[in-house]
């Protein structure tokens, strides 16, 4: 019997991009300017195989486009901006030993942090004041990103800013996202997340383990202070998914911020100021 191969959804096809730690340094280094292929290689460290793979799945995609000096960021490709500095905002308060950059708000001088708001009402959310639920296009099956994703090695660093060690390993795989995404909608127990993901057993194992060791999960696989935190990241990663890659039934997820009962469509404030973060607005300074 032939299998039929599932369309993924906006999240499907987020996760696939974003999930791949190469394609986020070089979204980023776009983003400060980068446009040669050299000069992509020399600020990643990179090999030639594999940057010219991934250059060219970008463009595929629609985040990159070719331009007479190299290399461009589509619109799409300079909205991850926003899922950047969430990535970065959670390793700087959770990850240690990692130099990351510092972000500053133009707009009033400062340093800052994002904070997760919702359009709705402005109010700042976390993830308990949110209702999150399947949309018309969410199953698990269409949710996880196709094919293997893979990271970089453990021995290769690249200097400057830009380095996610511990969200790889939440998000740089099928099957790491899915655990991720199904303890988000409320999986708690073993059976649970097996029946979810529809993985072997062993790869459930697997992967639960490497997040209570991770402390993104406690021992009876619930979300801690650690794994909540990361809902900013979550949200922001849905966001540019239906923005850029929406399904033609409707979204994947469907949240309603409780507070106020309207739609949840995620914003990022600042922390200093609390006006709301342009991409514009934001220098990302290389740590020191």
């Amino acid at each position: 019997m032939t299998t039929v191969a599932v369309a993924p959804n906006a999240l499907g096809s987020a996760l696939a991009i974003v999930g791949d730690e190469w394609n986020l340094l070089i979204a980023q280094q776009a983003l400060l300017g980068v446009r040669r292929y050299s000069d992509f290689q020399a600020a990643l460290g990179i090999g030639p195989s594999v940057l010219a793979q991934r250059l060219a799945g970008l463009v595929d995609v629609g985040v990159l486009e070719r331009a007479d000096d190299g290399y461009r960021l589509t619109s799409c490709g300079k909205d991850v901006w926003s899922v950047l500095l969430t990535i970065w905002a959670w390793e700087q308060e959770w990850v240690q030993g990692e130099a990351l950059p510092t972000m500053r708000h133009l707009s009033c001088g400062r340093v800052f942090v994002p904070e997760l708001a919702g359009t709705c009402c402005g109010a700042l959310v976390e993830r308990g004041d949110v209702l999150v639920e399947w949309g018309p296009s969410g199953v698990m099956e269409r949710s996880i990103p196709r094919g293997g994703l893979r990271r970089r090695a453990g021995s290769e660093r690249v200097s400057g800013s830009g380095l996610f060690p511990e969200t790889m390993t939440l998000v740089g795989s099928r099957w790491s996202a899915a655990v991720l995404g199904a303890a988000f909608l409320g999986a708690r127990r073993f059976s649970e997340f097996e029946a979810a993901l529809g993985a072997p057993p062993t790869v459930v194992t697997e992967r639960l383990r490497s997040f209570v060791g991770l402390g993104v999960l406690d021992e009876t696989y619930v979300l801690t202070a650690k794994g909540r935190a990361l809902f900013p990241t979550i949200a922001m990663v849905v966001r540019w998914g239906e923005r850029w890659f929406p399904s033609p039934e409707g979204p994947a997820l469907v949240g309603t911020h409780q507070a106020c009962g309207a739609p949840f469509l995620p914003t990022l404030h600042c922390s200093a100021c609390e006006q709301t973060l342009h991409r514009r607005d934001i220098a990302v300074e290389a740590a020191s």
